[in-house]
């Protein structure tokens, strides 16, 4: 199966090759190879009109996810039953607002959208972070997530220290 990258922005100029490069190894590193996953690029005005209908938060954000298995639980892989079942939801990347987040904090934005992508995955399978004890089980996986991509690419990603808002 793959992954449906879509960039629906004009805002900032992005390599798609290199996300769909990083995302694949984000995915090798959890095993879902096997799932379909829908990555969005959109810019500020588009994913504040996503939050305000679904978070009802009219702010722009940096990623919003929408698994297909809303009752997952975390840490358990979905076990479908019919090939288009295959898939784990969309994640909306709002690249306008992490390039702003990189340019306060010298990041580079490809390492960001990485960070961000994971932890939207983590969502798609499952993790949440309402509660402390939730938040702690979903940092320790984005943590594992992290240090494996490291591991394999050389790079030296680290969570990012702003976090705005929760995802869906």
């Amino acid at each position: 199966m793959g992954v449906v990258l879509r960039n629906l922005q004009k805002v900032v100029p992005l390599r798609r090759a290199r996300i769909r490069r990083n995302v694949d190894t984000l995915r090798h590193i959890l095993g879902i190879q096997k799932f379909d996953l829908g990555i969005v690029c959109v810019d500020n005005k588009r994913i504040q009109q996503i939050n305000s209908v679904y978070r009802k938060k009219n702010v722009p954000t940096d990623v919003l996810s929408f698994p297909f298995y809303e009752d997952l639980r975390p840490g358990r892989l979905p076990c479908p039953l019919h090939r288009d079942e295959l898939n784990l939801g969309d994640i909306f990347l709002g690249v306008e607002f992490v390039l702003k987040q990189c340019q306060e904090e010298s990041l580079d934005l490809y390492e960001a959208l990485t960070v961000i992508t994971a932890h939207g995955i983590c969502h798609l399978l499952g993790y949440r972070h309402e509660t402390e004890e939730e938040l702690t089980e979903m940092l320790q996986r984005e943590s594992y997530i992290l240090t494996e991509y490291n591991r394999l690419t050389g790079s030296r990603l680290q969570p990012l220290t702003k976090r705005c808002c929760e995802d869906t």
